[in-house]
Formats: C-alpha cells, sequence, structure tokens
C-alpha cells in the first residue's frame, strides 16, 4: 500500500501505511524498543479507531477523512535528553508549513502553541509526544490533521479540515511528504546546533509561525489556576512568556491548555 504515497516514502528511513489502527502513536511505541525501526520511521493511516489528544482527549474522525501519522525521532550525542521539549513544537511548525502549502490562497495558517494548527482561528491540526525511555531514549511525534471532512462530520465548531478551508482535492502523499520534509530539515538543524534551539533558528522560526504571540490569552494551568494576559514571546526553553494582566513581568509557561481570546 505504501505505492499510494511515493513522496513520502522517499523521506521516511522506513513508512508503513495502514488501512487501519487503533493508534499510530500506540504502534511506534510499542516498536520503539526495536532496533527495525530506525530514525525517522514513520507510521500513518487515513482510519485511526482510538486516537489521543492533549490532556487524554479522545481524537476519533469517520474513516478515510483525516491523517494520522507518527515519526519515531531516536536521541543521539547531537539531541540531549532536555531538548526533546523542542519536538513537538518543530513538528507543529512543519505541519503548519505543509498545511499553508494545501492552502496557497490564505494568509491565516498559524502554529498556535504548543503544537496546534488553526486555519482562520479554527483547529485543523494537534500533535501528541510521547518519550519512550529505553536504551536509547526516543520520542514518537504524532499528528492528525483533517483532510476531507465536510462541516457535518467536524467534531466540534472549533474544528475544521482541509475540504471546509478551501482545498479542493487534497493530496495526502503531498501533504505527508511536506511535513516530514519540513520536520526533517528543522530536526537537522537543531541536531546540527547540538539541540540549541536559538542557534538553529528554531525558536525564531516557531516564534515567526506562532499565532498564540500577541495574542490576548487565557491559559489553564496544571491544577486548574487561570492565567490571563498578552502572550509576549517564546523563550530558548519553548515556554511561552505570558505578561499578565496589570502586571510587567514575564511569566514562563510550559505546560498549560491555552486559548486564544483575541489575535495579534
Amino acid at each position: 500500500m505504501t505505492s499510494a504515497f511515493p513522496r513520502s516514502e522517499a523521506l521516511a528511513a522506513r513508512l508503513v501505511v495502514l488501512d487501519e489502527t487503533p493508534s499510530t502513536n500506540d504502534m511506534l511505541v510499542s516498536a520503539a524498543a526495536d532496533a527495525a525501526w530506525p530514525d525517522l520511521s514513520v507510521v500513518v493511516t487515513d482510519t485511526q479507531t482510538a486516537g489521543r489528544g492533549r490532556l487524554g482527549r479522545v481524537w476519533v474522525s469517520p474513516p478515510g477523512t483525516a491523517l494520522a501519522v507518527s515519526v519515531l525521532v531516536r536521541a543521539d550525542a547531537s539531541l540531549r535528553i532536555d531538548a526533546l521539549g523542542w519536538l513537538p513544537l518543530a513538528a507543529g511548525l512543519a505541519m503548519t508549513r505543509a498545511v499553508r502549502n494545501e492552502l496557497p490562497g490564505r494568509d491565516d495558517v498559524v502554529l498556535k502553541w504548543p503544537n496546534d494548527v488553526l486555519v482562520g482561528g479554527l483547529k485543523i491540526c494537534g500533535v501528541l509526544s510521547e518519550l519512550v525511555v529505553g536504551a536509547v531514549p526516543s520520542v514518537v511525534v504524532g499528528a492528525g490533521v483533517n483532510l476531507t471532512m465536510t462541516q457535518e462530520q467536524l467534531p466540534v465548531p472549533t474544528a475544521t479540515s482541509l475540504v471546509v478551508a478551501g482545498a479542493e482535492h487534497p493530496d495526502a502523499d503531498r501533504l505527508l511528504s511536506t511535513y516530514l520534509g519540513e520536520f526533517r530539515g528543522l530536526l537537522d538543524a537543531f541536531r546540527a546546533a547540538g539541540g540549541d534551539a536559538g542557534a538553529s533558528g528554531l525558536q525564531a522560526a516557531v516564534t515567526d509561525a506562532c499565532g498564540t504571540v500577541g495574542s490576548r490569552v487565557r491559559v489553564e494551568l496544571p491544577g486548574g489556576n487561570i492565567l490571563a494576559g498578552i502572550a509576549r514571546g517564546i523563550d530558548v526553553s519553548g515556554r511561552i512568556l505570558v505578561q499578565a494582566d496589570g502586571s510587567p513581568d514575564l511569566t514562563p509557561v510550559s505546560a498549560g491548555d491555552v486559548t486564544h481570546l483575541r489575535a495579534r
């Protein structure tokens, strides 16, 4: 079945295309201990029956209407453990660029911190990364992007798809190959810089694509506390910097559920 993804197959170290699977992330997490799955192995399907989003949310879609893809990234001497938190941001940036490529007439495709992709303020893609601890630590980076869902098929009013956003004939292989190419390029530069997001240009590129920066936001922090203010930037650790209402200081946020209250 890989013939359906010839361009993507040329970019992946190993590409497995499944007719259906409960979760591409779960499959790759289970396979990570096997050396037969090298760095930048990819599992993809257009029918995922038990996908997961952030905070344990269920991610499902009608068969054949969305693309679920997981990429295995092996940590090595050039990618230290404390730099792995940048991988979902890099993946989100790569998918933002891939979606922009599919929607050339739109200028409102942005990255929402930490790793959602929005079109016109509506979510078209989410990214979920999982650390796999073993002899060689690895990260499985999963992404789910809505391709051909109609307005009626979208799970929530805040979601969209390529078709709803104006793409007449979404090309899954083109989208996936663009995503893999962008992700690989960002990862190569990041590794070459020893996992330094500033020196590699990753920090600046993510900040530039991030619609959260400059927006008024509401952040639900772990534990239930709420932080409201203006997102001012992204620091070298990948944290969003929020200037809380009434405060001159910037609060770094490493984890939280972000709502855009007003676009920049």
